[in-house]
């Protein structure tokens, strides 16, 4: 990727998406190669996507390996969000697709406060140090603090940057330095084109430690991938250029893509 123009020119700008699904309900709404066109229609240049049961991210793969970033999903259907983490069978399930298939994070999973102790999540978090995985945790401050105390060198990105304030944000980036936030499904860090100023700070402080995300939950948020793009190239054009370059793909490509 070589966007060096000013911030302003937003429609240059490459997009690393950090945060997608292609789950069993999207299959035949959305098909394999439907879903290629439109994330090069964004301009995402690549997408690193998880699906319950992982059939999804592997049919995604297979149309176009050089897009798609898979990250191990702990779910097998959607309603696993709840019970996952009570699952005596979980372990096996994700132990089996680690020895099929290479991927590069476990997640997205939800998870929070002291449930983050319990056997299975101290399990993933084993298998991520295993196998040099990113933990992508949808999950409150707490439960991001579980995973660091059992694996201090543990690298956790940390989904929707937990709903929190910016404040917060920043002072959990100082606290960890192997965690990082993806921004999808947020709107509270930008409006009409400008970053609000708490997030201004954050960015600015912390560059390298941001990423985007669409959030294609359901088979419909993949309609909103285009227009997902193209605000957010809007808000990063408020940002200095190399900001905006790191924000949009240069981070997600060091950690996740580069090599892989």
């Amino acid at each position: 990727m070589s966007w060096t123009g000013p911030a302003g020119a937003d429609q240059e700008l490459p997009i690393f998406d950090a945060h997608m699904h292609y789950s069993h309900d999207a299959w035949e709404a959305v098909p394999p190669k439907q879903v290629v066109e439109i994330l090069k229609k964004a301009g995402v240049k690549r997408a690193m996507v998880s699906s319950s049961n992982n059939e999804g991210t592997r049919m995604l793969q297979d149309v176009a390996p050089e897009l798609i970033v898979p990250e191990l999903r702990p779910y097998r259907s959607r309603g696993e969000i709840s019970t996952w983490a009570k699952d005596p069978t979980l372990i096996p399930f994700l132990e089996d697709l680690l020895a099929k298939r290479r991927y590069v994070a476990i997640g997205e999973f939800h998870i929070y406060g002291a449930d983050a102790d319990l056997p299975n999540m101290r399990k993933v978090v084993e298998l991520a140090r295993k196998h040099g995985l990113y933990l992508h945790s949808h999950s409150d401050a707490d439960a991001v603090d579980r995973h660091f105390q059992q694996d201090p060198a543990a690298k956790v990105l940390w989904a929707h940057s937990g709903f929190e304030r910016p404040e917060k944000v920043r002072a959990m980036l100082r606290r960890y330095s192997t965690l990082w936030c993806d921004l999808a499904f947020l709107t509270s860090h930008a409006s009409n084109g400008k970053v609000a100023p708490g997030w201004r700070e954050a960015f600015l402080e912390f560059p390298d430690r941001f990423v985007v995300g669409t959030d294609t939950f359901t088979p419909e948020r993949w309609h909103y991938v285009i227009e997902h793009a193209r605000w957010s190239r809007q808000w990063l054009a408020d940002l200095p250029a190399d900001v905006a370059r790191k924000i949009a793909y240069e981070n997600g490509d060091r950690l996740f893509g580069q090599g892989r």
